[in-house]
């Protein structure tokens, strides 16, 4: 019985150390419009999350989110909240590709939350998440426009990195969306990729073998911007799939891999009015 007490208290022990090296960060940013620019009114840092505004002096803001663990792992945890406020207008993305690294257990929790006041418009355009082999992703993006408020936002997803002979042999995904407008439900998703990862991939009806995904989500959307996507068809490497209903428009990219991927992004999203962060071209 010793030495299972023993045990006992090297795994809680082990536990607890663990925690208490687990990343955390959080970023609260609110905005507001004098009718010509948007300005940041208050900002919140804490942890390893930084965010900052390149052009400043533009009157849609733009903000990158910068993650100074340089990745994340199981058991860390990070919250972004965003608020704007009438008439505002953001761009917000990432300095560099998010790297979910392989966990030993705990998920690595990401949660989003956005609320766009009357007449307000947010790009939310962020580079690529990676995920590793093993890795462990539990993320959470919550929506709240007002019912004349307008969002582009496209998130990636890619398994292991190609170029470097990388599969997610297993791991876990959990992508949970919820986008209201008006206070009216439009958009619900929930994502569950879990075990073994790369044979569910192969299958036709998840990704035909692909290794890069995305979603683009366009609200309002009108039909000129189905038209559009739709042209560009030709010009991608992967496949797309687009879909409308009630002002909402949502597009799947499948590609073999990250590079083919943003290839797709870059010629698909200026067709809904984007205008592609600096730091996707570099």
């Amino acid at each position: 019985m010793t030495g299972v007490n023993v045990q006992r208290e090297s795994t809680a022990a082990g536990a607890e150390a663990l925690a208490g090296n687990r990343a955390t960060g959080q970023i609260d940013l609110a905005l507001r419009s004098d009718g010509k620019r948007t300005r940041r009114f208050a900002v919140h840092e804490s942890g390893s999350l930084r965010v900052r505004f390149p052009n400043a002096s533009s009157d849609v803001l733009e903000a990158v989110l910068i993650n100074t663990a340089g990745g994340m792992t199981g058991g860390d945890a990070f919250s972004i909240k965003i608020s704007l406020n009438d008439d505002a207008r953001l761009q917000a993305g990432t300095a560099a590709a998010e790297k979910i690294y392989r966990s030993i257990g705990p998920d690595t929790t990401v949660a989003i939350a956005i609320d766009a006041a009357p007449r307000s418009q947010c790009f939310w355009l962020p580079q690529e998440t990676i995920l590793f082999d093993r890795a462990r992703l539990s993320r959470r993006i919550d929506i709240n426009l007002a019912s004349d408020a307008a969002l582009l936002m496209a998130e990636a997803v890619v398994f292991g990195r190609s170029a470097m002979g990388e599969r997610v042999h297993e791991g876990r995904l959990l992508d949970r969306w919820r986008i209201r407008r008006g206070g009216r439900l439009v958009f619900a998703e929930s994502v569950r990729l879990y075990d073994a990862i790369d044979d569910k991939l192969t299958q036709r009806a998840i990704a035909a073998g692909a290794a890069a995904v995305a979603t683009v989500l366009v609200v309002p959307g009108v039909e000129d911007n189905v038209v559009g996507a739709r042209a560009v068809r030709g010009h991608l490497i992967g496949e797309v799939g687009i879909s409308a209903w009630n002002d909402v428009i949502v597009a799947r990219l499948c590609a073999p891999d990250g590079a083919a991927l943003r290839h797709d992004l870059a010629t698909l999203l200026p067709v809904f009015g984007a205008v592609l962060p600096r730091l996707w071209l570099q």
